[in-house]
């Protein structure tokens, strides 16, 4: 057996998971090129919903901070996270954009795209897998991890194959909500690592409570690379702590060879971090409990939070319990998809109408209308004719991929934001959140948001000329 590789995910989805992803640059700068000496396998801190948030609320150029952190990452691979046709947003993009989006990730420091499709519709991760290859990425095609009457080890298989086929350089087993068991995690590597010869990689959140030991019995089975974040972004709703799996696996076969006091220190500059927004309240100390409800209803934690705040607002949250009871038949209804974003959002928001307005499916939004339209893809099963006429009537159900009714996008986006273009990648942040984007651009014209120049190589960035 090979050693473990250990991918840092306390850039990306640590504080995601935990803090709503507000860290900011600045306060990650000081311990990048400590990090970068760890050894790690990759560094995750780009993609998900940094992106959006950089623009929406720290007033910072997502480009702008992937260049630093690459300026000062040398050694270690930097890795992001792309939800396939959806990019980083909500809804599906022409494949022009995707592939620009690409090119651009790449081009400006990220070595491997982790790509995923909330339904596992293949069709949806495709065009992102090819376009990672041609522009000299590492494609790591996804499954995304959950469970219901259909969902299986054969149907993992079949999809493992069928990620391999497209020449993904190597696969994830994604599970969001953290309720992979530690023998069916067992059963489930060691089948996957007869099937296909790529590396395989493991990705977890600690919400239930026992996803250490899953990756134990992983790494058991043969598991490549696991997901852990630094101590203080570890735990609760993100994922299981590194310094613990680096400790448990000394001096045995797996043995990562990372080094425990380096990742001290690096855990000491985070927890001031952390602290900082413990005392601001936007880290919530309960984020840190067990919460068992997830192998129920397998709610991951940042829908839980938004469930939460759906009913605050409608003065409903002594209905709480009731919407957790609703979701699961939700997505029966649906056909099982994976409660990852986007589907988490919009079942738990159809859950959250069915139990407000006292009838299921009275009030329905307009992305349950396209989910079962066929508009995000295939679910797993069928949808029911009663449930498809409750939703859409008689509308037409399309069975092609999504993404081949969508025109050529970038010239008409590019046209609409030709008055603030600066860079080739204001086009890509203007096309995934136009709005939010037009706001950050106008500030920017005003000077008004974070860069510390300085710390940026000129020639990495691209002006029109």
């Amino acid at each position: 057996m090979a050693k473990v590789k250990i991918t840092e995910t306390g850039l990306r989805d640590g504080h995601q998971s935990l803090i709503a992803t507000r860290m900011n640059t600045q306060e990650m700068l000081p311990i990048l090129e400590k990090m970068d000496k760890v050894g790690y396998h990759s560094l995750e801190m780009w993609g998900g919903a940094t992106f959006d948030t950089c623009l929406r609320f720290l007033n910072e150029d997502p480009w702008e901070r992937l260049r630093i952190i690459k300026s000062k990452v040398k050694d270690t691979k930097l890795q992001m996270l792309l939800r396939g046709q959806n990019i980083l947003g909500y809804k599906n993009y022409a494949d022009d954009v995707v592939e620009e989006f690409v090119r651009l990730s790449i081009k400006n420091g990220i070595d491997i795209i982790r790509i995923f499709d909330a339904l596992n519709d293949l069709r949806n991760i495709e065009t992102a897998i090819k376009a990672t290859k041609k522009f000299g990425g590492h494609a790591q095609g996804t499954v995304v991890y959950t469970t219901s009457p259909v969902h299986n080890t054969e149907m993992y298989i079949k999809l493992a194959k069928q990620v391999q086929d497209m020449g993904a350089d190597s696969l994830c087993i994604k599970d969001m909500s953290g309720i992979l068991t530690p023998y069916y995690g067992y059963e489930l590597i060691k089948e996957l690592k007869k099937n296909i010869d790529i590396p395989i990689q493991l990705h977890t959140h600690f919400t239930s409570g026992m996803t250490d030991m899953t990756y134990l019995k992983a790494i058991e089975a043969g598991v490549d690379v696991i997901d852990t974040a630094i101590s203080p972004f570890g735990l609760g709703t993100s994922q299981p702590p590194t310094e613990p799996m680096v400790a448990a696996l000394q001096g045995t076969e797996f043995d990562t060879g990372l080094d425990i006091n380096l990742l001290s220190d690096i855990a000491d500059h985070f927890k001031s971090v952390r602290d900082k927004y413990i005392a601001n309240g936007t880290l919530n100390v309960n984020v840190f409990n067990v919460d068992t409800r997830v192998l129920s209803y397998q709610v991951p934690g940042g829908m839980l939070s938004n469930l939460m705040s759906q009913l605050a607002m409608q003065n409903a949250s002594d209905k709480y319990q009731e919407v957790l009871l609703e979701v699961p038949k939700v997505r029966a209804d649906l056909g099982y998809p994976p409660l990852v974003t986007p589907s988490s959002q919009f079942v738990g928001t159809q859950a959250v109408f069915n139990v407000i307005s006292g009838e299921r499916y009275k009030m329905i939004p307009t992305e349950i209308k396209d989910y079962v339209k066929g508009k995000y893809g295939s679910p797993s099963v069928p949808i029911s004719d009663e449930i498809r006429k409750k939703i859409i009537g008689d509308e037409e159900v399309i069975t092609c991929r999504p993404a081949d009714l969508i025109a050529p996008q970038l010239e008409s986006v590019k046209a609409e934001m030709k008055e603030y273009y600066e860079q080739e990648e204001d086009v890509l942040s203007y096309a995934l959140f136009p709005q939010v984007a037009l706001k950050f651009f106008k500030d920017r014209q005003a000077k008004n948001y974070l860069i510390d120049s300085e710390l940026v190589d000129k020639e990495q960035r691209t002006y029109p000329v």
